[in-house]
């Protein structure tokens, strides 16, 4: 028997999984700020996000920093080098895309129904989303601004709108029960609780053994 992790610590993780809100993610477009794209990831894990999405030209990611408090490490980045292909594969999942933009057709951020399986578009603090990404989206959103600035910086910007989307949820009680099979569950829980052993495994192509109760493996192979 392997046991590297405390009971506690597995107890946190099925807690914090059964949370998860694998319809809700968001979709940045060429936010290349190390900075923000980590606070917008840390911003994801507090809501219940597990994967979000990135579009950059050069098919890269930023590095990461302190700023994420190692949120990165519980949300997976999905990088991709083609918007309107990303969001194509969104819609296939039935999601609707909802871009922080200004236009004539943008409704306030909280007059949005966010219970719907949902993509939150947003563009960097420059630029904002393209004018192709805009495009892209069922409807435009935007947070009103009551004083002199027109705009709050993306990462602030991206954790007001999914705290909106968190209340609407909770008040859905789209929190109270897993929304992620309990087999995805067991397999995102090892992935976190033995990542040396699961890329050994991966490598070779083996199936995740079973965690126990405790968080332990039980098993009759040698990692």
């Amino acid at each position: 028997m392997i046991k590297s992790v405390t009971t506690e610590r597995y107890q946190k993780i099925m807690r914090v999984l059964r949370k998860r809100q694998p319809d809700l993610t968001v979709l940045a477009e060429n936010v290349y700020k190390p900075h923000n794209l980590s606070a917008m990831i840390r911003s994801c894990d507090a809501v219940g996000i597990g994967t979000i999405h990135a579009v950059n030209p050069t098919g890269g990611v930023p590095t990461y920093n302190a700023t994420s408090a190692s949120a990165d490490k519980w949300v997976r980045l999905e990088v991709h080098e083609s918007l309107p292909d990303t969001c194509a594969e969104l819609r296939k999942d039935k999601m609707q895309i909802f871009a922080a933009h200004f236009s004539e057709q943008a409704v306030d951020y909280r007059d949005v129904d966010y219970t719907k399986p949902t993509c939150i578009l947003l563009g960097n603090e420059k630029d904002g989303v393209s004018l192709q990404a805009a495009e892209q989206a069922d409807k435009h959103i935007i947070i009103p601004m009551l004083g002199m600035v027109q705009s709050l910086n993306v990462s602030v910007a991206t954790a007001v709108i999914l705290f909106e989307a968190q209340r609407q949820r909770r008040a859905a009680t789209m929190y109270d029960s897993p929304r992620l099979a309990e087999e995805e569950m067991e397999r995102q829980a090892f992935l976190w609780l033995y990542p040396r052993q699961a890329e050994m495994l991966q490598k070779q192509g083996r199936p995740l053994p079973k965690l126990e109760p405790d968080g332990s493996i039980l098993t009759d192979f040698s990692f």
